[in-house]
């Protein structure tokens, strides 16, 4: 990885992490199958301006079926690692808050 801006490859939205996000202080993130947990430190505090506690991360496996007629495994979708960041109190980033009315 050259830069901070190639860490983060795609926050990741959906119904455990908005729980995540309300509860806890905690955003999901995709990151680059190399990245550290510092690299995602570094990057999120950069980027977003914010206060990073805790950095958790877990590689996601291919997800697989098997073929009908042969029995043959096949891979679907490819693995990620993904990244779970905790937030100081107080610290939010703008891009998981949805629509405010």
């Amino acid at each position: 990885m050259t830069t901070i801006h190639d860490v983060l490859l795609r926050p990741l939205i959906t119904e455990k992490s908005n729980y995540q996000n309300a509860t806890l202080h905690q955003y999901a993130f995709e990151v680059a199958v190399g990245a550290t947990k510092t690299l995602v430190k570094d990057a999120i505090e950069t980027m977003f301006d914010v206060e990073v506690v805790r950095v958790n991360v877990i590689n996601a496996p291919a997800k697989r079926t098997r073929r009908w007629r042969s029995r043959r495994l096949m891979v679907r979708s490819s693995g990620y690692k993904k990244a779970i960041v905790t937030l100081a109190p107080g610290d939010t980033i703008e891009i998981f808050e949805g629509v405010k009315g």
